[in-house]
């Protein structure tokens, strides 16, 4: 089955200009370091970023094509919907996968399990999450996952699944069928909390930059001194 993923990327982002560009402070930017993992993959056939503006392409590694995009899909209106059915247009395959680089310390190896747990045919889809067992009250002051007058131990409580949305992966029927990237027999990806590091806000970059060089960087170091 042909397996295609694709990173949809607007440089017009509210919350933090061009946060898809912002430079760690090796000076490598988040964008390059997500496509870094995901070129690695075994399980991708075809790898693409899907943008509006060419010069995207100065950020892009060999492994990746860039594909444009129309700049509607960089307004405010614009739905993931919107974003998958455009793709689909122009690039066809059996499975497809949606791949945020705003989660950039997913690992290839949970990255292949979503695409692993599609193509064995027992799940239409995947996706990578956090699992979260704490207690949780909604908007409107009501208990989530617990009840207030029978306290239990955080560990025993029914474990909730914060999507991470470093891999979206889907078939295409799925997709065609429910107009929506998880289907209906979803296999769920867990990640650590280092890997649900996810980049909205300007503290946010700050906190995984921190992570990217005093663990990540670190990391890669110490295995390259291993292999040396």
């Amino acid at each position: 089955m042909k397996t295609v993923a694709f990173v949809p990327i607007k440089l017009n982002n509210q919350r933090i200009k061009g946060k898809n560009l912002k430079r760690f402070e090796d000076g490598k930017a988040l964008i390059t370091v997500f496509l870094e993992t995901l070129v690695k993959s075994k399980e991708i056939d075809e790898l693409y970023v899907f943008c509006s503006d060419p010069k995207i392409k100065d950020y892009l590694i060999p492994g990746v094509t860039f594909l444009e995009r129309p700049k509607y899909l960089d307004t405010q209106i614009a739905t993931p919907q919107d974003i998958i059915k455009e793709f689909m247009k122009l690039v066809d395959a059996d499975i497809y996968a949606v791949c945020h680089c705003t989660s950039p310390f997913v690992s290839l190896q949970h990255i292949d399990e979503c695409f692993k747990a599609v193509k064995s045919k027992n799940y239409d889809s995947a996706f990578t999450a956090e699992k979260v067992q704490r207690l949780s009250w909604s908007s409107k002051n009501i208990p989530l996952n617990f009840n207030p007058e029978n306290i239990p131990r955080t560990q025993d409580l029914e474990p909730i699944y914060n999507e991470v949305s470093a891999a979206y992966v889907f078939l295409k029927h799925v997709f065609l069928s429910l107009n929506r990237r998880i289907g209906n027999n979803p296999y769920i990806v867990e990640v650590s909390n280092i890997e649900a590091i996810d980049i909205d806000y300007p503290e946010d970059f700050e906190i995984a930059n921190a992570v990217y060089m005093n663990i990540i960087k670190k990391g890669e170091k110490d295995e390259t001194r291993k292999t040396t």
